[in-house]
């Protein structure tokens, strides 16, 4: 009997850049080659929010994309502190990543307040930081994806970056050489690409916290020899990618 992980893709519509969405079908993909049963529900404005959720992927969007979608966020603000203080795994790429912090304050003065989840705050800025990054973290190693931005997020004391970059005017806010945030099993980043395809380390450490969380272990004794054949072709054309991305700076 197959065993389903509930995925929550969070305003698809709105918050979907840069190729975003590649990180639920990665999610989804992988999942299956374990031998799981992935369930997408996605969740845009006004719609019901599923009965169960086991991981949730948020994408990045313009700042219109952002004004768009934060009533309904707001009103969603309570479950989604509860469910990520809980260890509900969790990606949020730019857009989110800025909203589940405090506050972004737009280049025009326009403040949106975010939720909370992560201690950190964003302000708009003029100059833009874009293209290939390489990013060093302790739990998955080098981290490589593609960030376009222009707000500039400031972390916290005490709030674990998801990395560090070599580079300056990059990362996080292009002074303190931090990238992303971790909170509980949360993770916020500006890293786009999409950034799962490119890191299996990440994919995996999403989808083992879901199922562990929701299953009590990660059991991956229905793989067939074909499943992971298939993993593993995955994983190098992840590393090929990796490696062209890493020597390309745009």
């Amino acid at each position: 009997m197959s065993k389903i992980i509930d995925i929550m893709s969070l305003y698809p519509k709105d918050m979907n850049i840069y190729g975003d969405s590649g990180n639920v079908l990665t999610v989804s993909r992988r999942l299956s080659l374990y031998g799981y049963e992935p369930v997408i529900h996605q969740y845009n404005q006004g719609d019901d929010w599923p009965e169960h959720v086991d991981l949730i992927l948020g994408g990045g969007g313009q700042d219109t994309g952002q004004k768009k979608i934060i009533d309904d966020f707001y009103m969603r603000a309570e479950l989604l502190r509860s469910l990520a203080a809980d260890g509900t795994p969790m990606l949020m790429i730019c857009g989110l990543y800025q909203l589940f912090g405090e506050y972004f304050e737009t280049v025009d003065g326009t403040r949106l307040d975010g939720i909370g989840v992560i201690g950190a705050y964003t302000v708009g800025q003029d100059v833009r930081m874009i293209g290939n990054l390489v990013e060093h973290s302790d739990q998955f190693g080098d981290v490589i994806g593609y960030e376009n931005h222009s707000g500039q997020t400031f972390l916290r004391d005490g709030v674990q970056p998801l990395g560090t970059v070599d580079q300056d005017g990059r990362g996080n806010n292009g002074e303190d050489h931090t990238e992303g945030a971790r909170v509980h099993n949360v993770i916020g980043t500006y890293m786009h690409g999409s950034l799962l395809p490119k890191n299996p380390a990440i994919s995996d450490f999403l989808i083992e916290t879901a199922v562990t969380r929701r299953y009590g272990t990660f059991d991956t004794s229905d793989q067939t020899p074909e499943q992971a054949k298939e993993l593993a072709r995955l994983d190098q054309v992840a590393t090929n990618a990796r490696k062209a991305a890493a020597e390309r700076p745009r």
